[in-house]
């Protein structure tokens, strides 16, 4: 039998670490400057690791942006999609899931507000890799919404609508509310938020 290579292991350990902590300073940096923000420099000098090291990491700027990307959307995930999982199917599991990035938004999991409102703005008109990966991220979550709502309808809890343009208009609710809130400093909105899915919800049930 092979001994371990408890050396190896530890170096491994390490290195994960390392990697954990510098993108969780690059989800937040990129929140707030933009990915382009996002250099193995800037990051190295930060986080006083060797600009070597990063690239053993991430290899080119590029690769790190879509390491940025995938984290963020742990975090994502981890903050707004599992709890909301927890809940019934239909209107309950809706509810959760708008509520919970409202929370994700309003709460700061990332300093500039939606990490990847900030992001896909920035890459909209940009083809490439970055922009595929952020588009993907964005199907994810507009399918899921609109998943979402027909279980809702097919359970009897929203009359007949069109589960993709619901989860449409619930998004743009979502995204006016992250936006201002940075642009005004005004926390006002998500309550504003919460009153118009409320009423768009109440016009599809009862």
């Amino acid at each position: 039998m092979t001994e371990p290579n408890l050396s190896s292991d530890g170096r491994i350990r390490r290195g994960d670490e390392t990697r954990r902590v510098v993108l969780r300073r690059a989800v937040d940096l990129a929140s707030v400057e933009g990915l382009d923000g996002v250099t193995i420099g800037r990051l190295a000098q930060e986080l006083s690791i060797s600009k070597s090291g990063l690239f053993a990491h991430f290899g080119s700027k590029e690769e790190l942006q879509l390491a940025t990307i995938r984290a963020a959307r742990a975090i994502f995930a981890l903050a707004v999609v599992v709890p909301a999982r927890e809940q019934p199917a239909g209107l309950a599991r809706l509810r959760a899931l708008l509520d919970g990035w409202l929370d994700y938004s309003r709460g700061r999991q990332f300093p500039g507000g939606c990490f990847f409102a900030r992001a896909t703005h920035e890459y909209a008109a940009r083809p490439g890799p970055v922009r595929d990966a952020l588009a993907e991220v964005d199907r994810e979550w507009l399918e899921l919404v609109a998943a979402t709502v027909e279980e809702a309808r097919v359970l009897g809890e929203l009359r007949d609508v069109d589960a993709k343009q619901l989860a449409f208009e619930l998004d743009a609710y979502l995204d006016s509310a992250n936006l201002r809130s940075l642009l005004k400093g005004d926390q006002h909105v998500y309550d504003l938020a919460e009153q118009a899915i409320e009423r768009r919800l109440a016009s599809l049930t009862g």
